[in-house]
């Protein structure tokens, strides 16, 4: 069968998808995964085939920006971290922002189509406007979501803070937020049709049908952080984690090696695609926190560029966090969705510092479980707080016999498998 997966965002948003296409090409079948240009040699290195999309997810000055968060970051002179934009843009301007890399994404998706395919996966990015060329392809196509976008009455929207507004309330926002989602889809899902020759359809109308017809979207996360909520709607399941593709003969660079070999295990600092410009400050920040808390660090410079220099400190690139965190004392992350489970699945600790989106959320969930410290939020962090968090992670047994425990249920799920499993029913 001839798949074609289809994610977009930063890299947190796309490197899952490489482990499920990896997984689903040992099965048979012939993958392409079409992402944003920036990840092409990522999806070359899993052995997929690439379909380029036209959108810059680290953002740009026309208004290109990955639709879910933006990680611009505002240094104040008492050391703290500021999630506050000096530019004055607020909510209307994120939403012109995302509206232009909607625009983008229609005729990208439509292209990276257009060489055909038996099946469409679906990130919760692409669905919106896959379901218009599926329609026009006259081929099967499958959410494959990385977090609970859904409504559900269990918890708030994922990316509306973590205060719960009762099950009534819980499930309002997240229709308003669907109903949002439409709107902003509408302009390019109607050209979109257009170029594809299909009839007028409104977006909601689009949406409710598949709702309608249990349109089935599988959920790329660990039943232990959010197990399925009782109140959705047949069709909608939660899988198992998709872990980013790692060669089997991967070893970490001679100097990351070394460093390991040279002392106690360290603990990790890094913000992955967040707090875009802010390196210099949060290198600072993170290498007084380390020196306070009396542990060695591995700091991963990510999007920010941090980067921090002394014998018991190492600054390392793109290092696969599954070779990386199980060498780790602990964890400090802003809490993604991958970042958040790799962790898990490492068995050590972590102190979340969520910035922006779905972070508060899976902090919250890490938390929930006893693996992680309290939250600490980006705007509120600072050297002497984050040193006292990384004590606790290191210092208290309890967070990583709790994390063990997460890693023992996390290493016997199999998330890419049971996809391929739905994937050889629509097959048959």
């Amino acid at each position: 069968m001839k798949i074609l997966v289809m994610a977009a965002g930063s890299h947190g948003d796309v490197a899952p998808y490489t482990g499920l296409g990896a997984h689903l090409r040992a099965a048979g079948h012939e993958v392409a995964l079409a992402a944003p240009e920036t990840f092409g040699g990522l999806v070359a290195e899993s052995g997929l085939d690439f379909r380029p999309l036209p959108v810059d997810p680290r953002g740009s000055a026309d208004g290109g920006t990955d639709g879910t968060a933006d990680g611009g970051t505002d240094g104040t002179a008492d050391g703290t971290a500021d999630g506050g934009r000096r530019d004055g843009a607020g909510g209307g301007s994120l939403l012109r922002k995302a509206a232009a890399f909607i625009d983008r994404l229609g005729d990208g998706l439509a292209d990276a189509a257009a060489p055909g395919a038996d099946l469409l996966l679906l990130s919760a990015t692409t669905a919106p406007l896959g379901w218009h060329l599926a329609e026009a392809m006259g081929v099967p196509s499958l959410g494959a979501y990385l977090q609970p976008t859904l409504p559900t009455g269990e918890f708030p929207p994922v990316v509306g803070g973590t205060r719960s507004l009762g099950r009534w309330g819980n499930r309002a926002a997240g229709a308003v937020g669907q109903r949002v989602v439409d709107r902003l889809h509408a302009g390019a899902a109607r050209r979109l049709r257009g170029r594809l020759g299909l009839p007028p359809l409104a977006q909601g109308a689009q949406r409710r049908a598949r709702e309608r017809g249990d349109w089935r979207v599988l959920h790329g996360f660990s039943p232990l952080l959010v197990p399925r909520p009782a109140d959705w709607r047949g069709g909608l399941e939660v899988v198992g984690t998709w872990w980013p593709y790692v060669a089997p003969d991967y070893r970490l660079p001679p100097g990351v090696e070394d460093f390991l070999r040279a002392g106690p295990p360290p603990v990790f600092v890094g913000f992955g695609s967040m707090a875009g410009g802010d390196g210099e400050r949060l290198g600072a920040l993170a290498a007084e926190a380390l020196r306070r808390a009396g542990v060695r660090g591995v700091v991963q410079a990510g999007w920010a560029g941090l980067a921090v220099d002394g014998d018991d400190v190492l600054t390392v690139g793109e290092v696969p966090h599954a070779r990386l965190f199980p060498r780790m004392a602990a964890a400090v992350h802003h809490a993604g969705a991958g970042t958040s489970a790799a962790a898990l699945r490492a068995g050590v600790p972590s102190v979340p510092v969520p910035v922006a989106a779905d972070q508060p959320f899976w902090a919250a969930r890490l938390a929930r479980i006893g693996a992680s410290t309290g939250p600490v939020p980006f705007r509120e962090l600072t050297a002497e707080r984050l040193a006292e968090e990384i004590r606790r992670a290191v210092r208290e047994p309890a967070f990583r016999a709790r994390a063990e425990a997460a890693a023992g249920v996390l290493g016997r799920e199999d998330g890419a498998a049971r996809v391929a499993g739905v994937v050889a029913e629509q097959g048959r």
